[in-house]
């Protein structure tokens, strides 16, 4: 009896479709893999925008740090030997900072929002806190970033030691965020150092101390009173050494 003959198997002309799935896979995978990776977090976008901003808008900085003494200053005529011809004598930074203070801030000074103490090692500005935060809040308000934005130009240029120390009001206060008073002055000093760094301060210049409710300058039996020891103070040391004996003696009071 003859072998039947096997019939063959027809061509299959449709496998080059296995292969060009595969491809249209992998090549879906790696342009998910290249957006991942180059998805824009806005946050760090935000803060590095700023940053560069007040870099390229502050004023022109000197590498060597600024004269002091009988050195000039810079725009000074080469022709000055330490006196003007009305006899006035080239300001040190302090003296700088705090004369651009009072020219920038004098509607807050009148309306005694913003105070300027200043002696020989150190020049202390005391805003009010409802000038920069919400009540029982660190997260500043839209005023106060026109506010440490005008204070940044005016001390970025200069290489002064800055401290930046918190106060409240002996309400107390007790939330997840805040749970005491330390907290909120810690946190709000810390928003203010942050603020400063993005307008063009140099951070090693910086550092922030919150001292809740213990550091009063006015009676808080009353809301005038708990209204004055609600602040925040900038302390711009002439150097170093000032800036450590600012905390000493802040810590013996």
């Amino acid at each position: 009896m003859a072998r039947r003959r096997r019939e063959e198997e027809p061509i299959n002309h449709d496998r080059w479709l296995v292969s060009y799935a595969d491809f249209i896979t992998l090549l879906f995978a790696f342009f998910v893999v290249m957006y991942s990776i180059s998805s824009i977090n806005e946050g760090k976008y935000k803060v590095l925008s700023d940053s560069m901003e007040g870099i390229f808008s502050q004023p022109e900085r000197a590498i060597k740090p600024i004269p002091v003494g009988d050195e000039r200053f810079k725009g000074q005529s080469d022709s000055d030997d330490g006196e003007s011809g009305s006899g006035s004598v080239a300001q040190d930074p302090l003296a700088s900072i705090a004369e651009q203070i009072r020219d920038q801030f004098d509607g807050l000074l009148g309306d005694g929002k913003l105070h300027v103490r200043a002696n020989e090692m150190w020049l202390e500005l005391e805003l009010s806190s409802s000038l920069l935060f919400p009540s029982g809040d660190a997260i500043p308000h839209q005023d106060a970033f026109d506010i440490i934005e005008k204070i940044s130009s005016i001390l970025a240029p200069f290489d002064n030691p800055i401290q930046v120390e918190g106060f409240t009001d002996n309400l107390p206060i007790s939330t997840a965020q805040y749970p005491t008073n330390w907290e909120l002055s810690a946190a709000r000093a810390a928003s203010i150092v942050r603020m400063l760094v993005m307008d063009g301060v140099q951070p090693e210049r910086l550092a922030a101390v919150g001292y809740g409710e213990f550091q009063p300058i006015a009676d808080n039996a009353d809301a005038a009173g708990r209204a004055r020891n609600r602040r925040v103070v900038l302390v711009i040391s002439r150097n170093a050494d000032a800036r450590r004996q600012t905390a000493t003696q802040a810590a013996e009071n």
